[in-house]
């Protein structure tokens, strides 16, 4: 049996992967606690009887307000190493840390591509915490501690938050759309918990970047997303010049037409975690159930 402890009681990506977890029993028995680290209580707990800890606790979406960075810093920075280093000195085998594809920032603004080659250099504070959660935990790291990063693309699924939701809403009024041709690796919520559930069996540590295995083109996930609820939006390429401008100027333009993908290269892994394809898991999304 493998038991494991999730951070984060009210978590998306937490709530998920434990459900997901107990109901692979065909695969293997898993133990899931799940522990809000909102207060100091947490500190009080004995982490000894877990095989991992998965770290998904932390502020999740971006804050442009200066009020708010030096939140960004205690959560997503501290919260997190202090949490690793609980788990090393109590005996844990193994530190699942969910960082985010955002690392990389203004390195990939013009190409819209990230390759190992590609150096992480945030522009924010959101994506700049995360940065330094993950150079404070990899040094603790070593053939008993062993530390996996996970740097996700945007996650999508079933009652998820962020940028999905308003594109389905659009998707769901909307007469047309642009029929923008950009690229976007996606990670669709199913999928990051089978991959979550491999690199836990396998004990695996180092820098991961899983992602659906088709990128994503905005037009053709919106005209998904209207099928499934029995709507018929037109694709039109009228207003591709203007936003062939915007998206290089205005951020919410290059959120939903820019492109931003990993090279598939990187998220090869040694099992197949890409249970759902595209289409299937929009259809789960929009009312499905697993």
């Amino acid at each position: 049996m493998k038991k494991v402890l999730i951070t984060g009681v009210n978590s998306y990506i937490g709530n998920n992967l434990r459900n997901w977890l107990l109901n692979r029993e065909k695969h293997g028995v898993y133990s899931v606690d799940l522990i809000s680290l909102k207060d100091n209580s947490w500190k009080e707990k004995n982490f000894s009887n877990y095989d991992t800890v998965v770290h998904v606790a932390g502020i999740a979406h971006v804050s442009k307000d200066n009020n708010m960075k030096n939140k960004y810093y205690q959560i997503n920075r501290d919260l997190t190493i202090e949490t690793a280093r609980k788990a090393k000195n109590e005996g844990v085998n193994q530190f699942i840390f969910l960082s985010s594809i955002i690392v990389y920032g203004e390195s990939v603004r013009k190409s819209g591509i990230v390759n190992r080659e590609t150096t992480p250099a945030p522009h924010d504070f959101y994506g700049d915490s995360k940065l330094q959660a993950e150079q404070g935990i990899s040094p603790l790291g070593d053939e008993d501690f062993k530390v996996a990063i996970i740097r996700p693309p945007m996650i999508y699924g079933k009652d998820s938050k962020g940028n999905y939701p308003k594109l389905a809403v659009a998707a769901q009024k909307l007469p047309i759309f642009p029929d923008f041709d950009n690229k976007r690796s996606m990670l669709h919520i199913d999928n990051l918990c089978e991959f979550i559930r491999l690199i836990i069996v396998h004990e695996d540590r180092g820098l991961f970047f899983p992602q659906n295995q088709e990128y994503v083109k905005t037009s053709e996930m919106v005209k998904l997303i209207a099928e499934a609820h029995g709507k018929n939006i037109k694709l039109v390429s009228w207003f591709n010049p203007i936003l062939q401008l915007l998206r290089n100027k205005i951020n919410i333009f290059n959120k939903v037409f820019g492109d931003l993908v990993y090279d598939k290269e990187m998220s090869s892994y040694i099992s197949d975690y890409q249970v759902r394809n595209m289409r299937e898991s929009i259809q789960l999304t929009e009312g499905g159930n697993k």
